[in-house]
């Protein structure tokens, strides 16, 4: 019986959160826990690697002894007396990361390849903290970094896992260390190539390693620590009547988090699908809240729509023209520009008059995508098949999910009914075959305004917990 347990960045901030972590651990069963980088070491880290491209070497200077300095503080704080194994650890990893951040700066280049090995430091430092914290509480506990575990392809800032390699090493490095008795503390975010290169799994991928562990050992739960009590039913922000989710289906977590709903990686769901492990979404400040158990199949609970979640920030970009319709390969000159720019797209929606086509990218990638489109349509520009290509920002995406509205007949037209009481207008629409998910795009200035309206229509009558948990977005990494 192993459990993962996996704590956020604001879960390994502090001494006083840390010793929350030290008691979760040691309530827990043979565990195995992974750990962020403490809030803001990652950006601060970036940082420092851009001050070096740029060859600011005070600003590097500056940032990098704030850094050691609070780690130093932190591991005397919350381990309590001084461990000369973790303050070695912590000597040697802000050697190596002055001295890739000083070549960084001769060069006047940093590659994504240095950026990973500059950030990973982070997670690092924190493994060592933790290990030390619980060392000192009389938990045998070694930090263990993921480099030797999760091998990668070299697509560094955002490599993908080779999962069975991967499994293999996790069951091998792992299960002795827990066998003994010992708590391994494994860094999250961070993996290695085949050959050792340090690779990072994208912002926000703890959760990921988390999840693919739990799957390579076969663990009975994985848990994931974060600053709020589950997934809510609405950004609190937003919506004063959110409250935690109980339960919810793999396929609901996976469309929340797509949305915007911050508390779980997009990705991190998968593995544990394949696995068919439970992952729950608990608070490390409030470690008695029941919080979120994800599931493969959410139980029925009544519900219709499960929650509302919305993303701002974002584009609507339009091709339009009557020539367009009927044209076989229109849409995919149209996915081919915007793959060839990298960008993202994060909905679609098309008319069965094929006249139009709206894309929802990222408000700093529209205008640059608009272009893009101009030049590989020149042609049909210039002979006015394609009218004209429009940018609209900023925009948001707002969705209403839930497996409820499966075959329930209504859902749609009580959707768009509350968002007109409210005085909403909707832009596009978009929705999958799945009945999970309704999509519209909104003006970001009417975002909250939808949520909170989509929210009341399905949600609002439900009791509300008489102590909320903390409004702040998760800092999951």
């Amino acid at each position: 019986m192993t459990t993962i347990l996996k704590f956020g960045g604001t879960s390994v901030a502090t001494a006083d959160v840390i010793e929350r972590v030290c008691r979760i651990v040691r309530g827990t069963p043979h565990p195995v826990v992974v750990v962020s980088a403490t809030a803001g070491t990652t950006n601060a880290l970036i940082g420092a690697a851009r001050a070096a491209a740029g060859g600011d070497v005070v600003a590097v200077e500056t940032i990098m002894a704030r850094l050691t300095a609070s780690h130093d503080d932190l591991l005397r704080r919350a381990a309590g007396k001084d461990d000369g194994e973790a303050t070695r650890a912590l000597e040697d990893l802000a050697q190596r990361t002055k001295a890739l951040l000083r070549s960084v700066a001769i060069l006047r280049e940093c590659s994504a390849r240095s950026q990973d090995a500059i950030v990973s430091y982070g997670e690092l430092a924190s493994s060592e903290i933790v290990a030390a914290a619980l060392r000192s509480r009389g938990i045998a506990a070694q930090a263990v970094p993921a480099t030797r575990i999760v091998v990668t392809d070299d697509a560094f800032g955002g490599a993908a896992p080779a999962f069975e390699e991967t499994y293999a090493r996790a069951r091998t490095e792992l299960s002795p260390i827990v066998g003994r008795g010992q708590v391994p503390v494994v860094t999250g975010f961070i993996g290695a190539t085949r050959e050792g290169v340090t690779t990072t799994l994208g912002r926000g991928a703890s959760d990921y390693t988390a999840a693919i562990l739990a799957a390579g050992l076969g663990a009975d739960e994985c848990l994931i620590y974060t600053d709020v009590s589950g997934v809510m039913s609405a950004d609190p922000r937003m919506v004063e009547g959110a409250r935690p989710i109980p339960r919810l289906s793999y396929a609901e977590a996976a469309e929340l988090s797509y949305f915007g709903a911050k508390v779980l990686h997009p990705r991190a769901v998968l593995p544990a699908i394949e696995a068919g492990i439970p992952v729950r979404i608990l608070n490390t400040f409030a470690a008695d809240d029941p919080g979120t158990t994800i599931t493969a199949r959410a139980e029925a609970d009544g519900s219709i729509v499960k929650a509302t979640t919305s993303l701002g920030g974002l584009g609507l970009l339009t091709v339009q023209g009557s020539g367009m319709s009927g044209i076989p390969g229109f849409a995919a000159k149209v996915f081919d520009t915007t793959a060839a720019e990298g960008i993202s797209v994060l909905m679609i929606s098309q008319a069965s008059s094929e006249t139009s086509i709206c894309l929802v990218v990222p408000a700093d990638t529209a205008e640059r995508l608009k272009a893009a489109l101009e030049r590989m349509l020149a042609k049909e520009l210039a002979h006015h098949d394609v009218e004209r290509v429009l940018v609209e920002r900023p925009i948001a995406v707002v969705a209403a999910v839930g497996e409820g509205m499966r075959g329930t007949p209504g859902v749609a037209a009580r959707v768009f009914g509350a968002l007109g009481r409210g005085g909403v207008n909707v832009i596009a629409i978009a929705q999958g075959s799945s009945e999970r998910n309704i999509s519209f795009c909104v003006s970001e200035a009417d975002q909250a305004k939808a949520v909170r309206a989509i929210h009341a229509e399905f949600g609002s009558s439900r009791p509300v917990p008489s102590a909320p948990p903390p409004a702040s977005a998760s800092s999951v990494r």
